[in-house]
């Protein structure tokens, strides 16, 4: 029989915009979100950093979106096309298509036990896609914006075709080292052109002769749109408040090193058999393109529309209509270019009035315990694997969005995973809803009591809890001022101070058997008080742990709500709540060392890049790592509202001092704001080291008795 629910019934309270994988079409004069995270290429399985890199980030801000009810479609699919899927398809002796569907498959049971709510995860061999971009391609034809070019590529005598980069090995001329590939060294991390190689072997038969011959392809004229470029990209990255490490500085002037000499036309065209058919115009072959394929990076960006065409016949709705659509694209740092320099002048060659990017928000590289990812090696975890380890699916998302390196590369260690799930989720979070709920399951039957409060919001002048209604409501303006600016880690560290601040409240009002003895109408009244924080929380939470989200709502007995600017009475008296049930358990800390070995790898990553990368930007600039800035100091103990306050000051100052020195403003003035923010740095550092200290000798006492 279901429990007596009683909550109060007000415009906005609920969530009321259709959960991820219904259809959803934009609306005229409402707040309609479009989102892509970057197409995972379809040759190998993810790892942790590809995961935050995109999807997961992707997922958080569409939840979030849709907590706030605006329209939202979250997109996403594997990229299929290119030379690293038949280089892979080959080394493992199947077809293309085959290599694709196994992986695809691979991926989805993947983003699916993290939790991660596409409302259409495709792939762009379908038909769709293949017709979207072919018409795109005769339509830059058709408007001028397409050039024959003649080059030297390498020819394989005994395969009797041209060879794609990845299909050419050979010594590199930089360094030395012999088995570069035709398009980048893993070595020296140099890029090459495939005919730059001194012995360039065949990778399909290394017997085989090889050759550079005149082959022809089509480029599209860049250069003829740089002028649109760059006035586009100023007016979107001033709007759309884009990423700072994107490729344009804090001015909106692109600083991307492949414009130092302007925009040059790129090829559209690759001599594969792996791709989408370069279309006949009107039936003819006027510029000899019969057998050809477009080029990967061409093709990859439209598996957005086309996976949405997928989804719905209505696809155009959402991409070809940006007076209503606001784009938001998640991505690595190495991806940023396609979208916000290639792709968007490509739209423009096309035409059409398309929805063009909003909001761009980019990751630097997640690392993984002191080196890199590497699937080669089997260090770090990937994919299946982290379901293998036994840790639930929202500690990952938790601490994954904790670590999420938004300014700098971050990295992953065991012992801070754990200790997230320990010190924060158990002892904070998971505390907080379960002394609430258990008290109320234990001293009032499970029912909530009359408090004497209104429906509605609780005032900020009340008279016995003005600092607490003061207090929640000032965080819950910082998280949406942080969520709407798609700071997710920063939105994450301020749900957590809404919880930290609910066990503060319960534990200075004294709340207990006693209080109720004594004061019932404030025992009540506290209980109340706490039982629609936790509601205000199962809402924060959700974009983050959206199946910790749906605990906390099962457990109050309640309907999905919509986050809220300030704290309410919305759970009525009488309201008969759920079985009350920890929300998590605790991980020995032992585990560490086995996880590390369990994950450690069969020998040292290699320094160059990981030769398990995707598809590399032609010409891609490769960039020294700097200096960083140095994060908080480590700390294992208990996070105490005043330790996560101040974690999170640490953390603000360091943003700023990362942003400061990212300007690259090189003004004696300027330098002297960076001393005096890193000095302010410093302080802060000094200051959560006295109150981490104290929070332990706290604990440690209270232990003691």
């Amino acid at each position: 029989m279901a429990l007596k629910r009683n909550i109060r019934q007000a415009e906005g309270i609920l969530r009321s915009v259709p959960d991820p994988g219904q259809i959803v079409l934009p609306k005229d004069g409402e707040t309609n979100v479009l989102i892509t995270s970057a197409l995972p290429y379809c040759n190998n399985v993810p790892h942790l950093g590809n995961i935050i890199g995109s999807t997961l980030s992707a997922d958080v801000y569409s939840r979030y979106s849709r907590t706030r009810n605006r329209r939202t479609l979250y997109i996403c699919g594997t990229d299929e096309y290119g030379t690293a899927t038949e280089t892979q398809a080959l080394k493992e002796g199947i077809t293309p298509k085959e290599l694709c569907d196994k992986y695809n498959a691979v991926h989805e049971d993947t983003y699916k036990w993290f939790e991660l709510g596409f409302d259409y995860f495709g792939r762009t061999s379908s038909p769709e896609h293949i017709e979207i971009c072919q018409e795109v391609y005769l339509n830059l034809q058709n408007n001028g914006y397409l050039e024959r070019q003649e080059k030297e590529q390498t020819y394989c005598e005994g395969c009797q075709k041209f060879l794609a980069d990845r299909f050419v090995e050979g010594i590199c001329p930089h360094c030395g080292a012999d088995d570069a590939r035709g398009d980048q060294c893993d070595v020296c991390t140099r890029t090459l052109d495939a005919i730059e190689l001194i012995n360039p072997r065949c990778l399909v038969n290394k017997t085989h002769k090889v050759v550079t011959k005149i082959s022809a392809h089509m480029y599209v004229s860049l250069d003829k749109l740089q002028d649109w470029t760059q006035e586009w990209i100023k007016r979107s990255y001033a709007a759309g408040k884009w990423s700072s490490n994107s490729v344009i500085n804090t001015e909106g002037e692109i600083v991307d090193a492949r414009l130092k000499g302007g925009l040059r036309p790129s090829p559209v065209t690759r001599d594969l058999t792996w791709g989408v058919p370069v279309p006949l115009l009107d039936g003819e072959d006027p510029h000899g393109m019969k057998g050809k394929v477009l080029y990967v990076w061409f093709d990859a960006c439209f598996g957005y529309p086309s996976i949405t065409a997928s989804y719905t016949p209505e696809w155009k709705q959402w991409w070809l209509n940006p007076d209503n659509v606001r784009l938001y694209q998640f991505m690595g740092k190495d991806n940023v270019y396609f979208h916000t320099i290639y792709w968007p002048s490509i739209l423009r060659a096309d035409g059409r009035n398309w929805s063009r990017l909003h909001h761009l928000s980019t990751t630097e590289y997640l690392n993984y315990e002191g080196g890199k990812f590497s699937k080669s090696h089997a260090r770090g975890v990937f994919g299946p694997s982290a379901k293998d380890t036994g840790i639930p699916a929202s500690v990952w998302r938790y601490y994954l969005v904790s670590t999420r390196p938004e300014t700098q590369d971050a990295m992953f260690a065991w012992s801070d995973c754990i200790t997230a799930n320990n010190s924060v989720l158990l002892n904070n979070f998971g505390n907080f809803v379960n002394r609430a709920l258990k008290f109320v399951a234990a001293v009032y039957d499970g029912t909530i009591p009359d408090s004497g409060d209104e429906p509605g919001p609780l005032s900020p002048n009340d008279e016995l809890d003005a600092e607490f209604v003061s207090d929640v409501n000032g965080l819950l303006k910082d998280y949406i001022t942080a969520m709407d600016a798609v700071k997710l880690r920063s939105g994450l560290q301020i749900v957590m101070h809404v919880s930290a601040r609910g066990n503060l409240y319960l534990q200075s009002s004294g709340l207990s058997k006693a209080l109720k003895a004594e004061n019932s109408r404030r025992c009540a009244q506290v209980v109340v008080r706490a039982i629609n924080l936790i509601y205000v929380l199962s809402a924060l939470v959700y974009p983050f742990m959206p199946s910790t989200s749906e605990s906390v709502l099962t457990q109050l007995n309640a309907p999905a709500r919509a986050v809220s600017d300030v704290i309410s009475i919305d759970i009525l008296p009488g309201h008969i709540i759920g079985t009350p049930e920890h929300l998590f358990k605790k991980i020995d800390e032992k585990m560490i060392e086995e996880y590390k070995e369990k994950f450690a790898g069969i020998r040292p990553t290699p320094t160059g890049p990981d030769p398990d990368a995707t598809h590399v930007a032609p010409a891609a600039s490769k960039k020294k790592a700097k200096g960083k800035a140095p994060g908080p100091p480590e700390d294992t103990g208990p996070k105490t509202a005043e330790v996560l306050e101040w974690e999170e000051r640490v953390r603000s100052q360091g943003d700023i001092v990362r942003e400061l020195k990212a300007k690259g403003v090189n003004s004696a003035e300027h330098q002297a704001i960076i001393a005096k923010a890193v000095d302010e740095l410093k302080k802060l550092k000094t200051e959560l080291a006295l109150v981490q200290h104290k929070a332990r000798a706290e604990a440690a006492a209270a232990a003691a008795n």
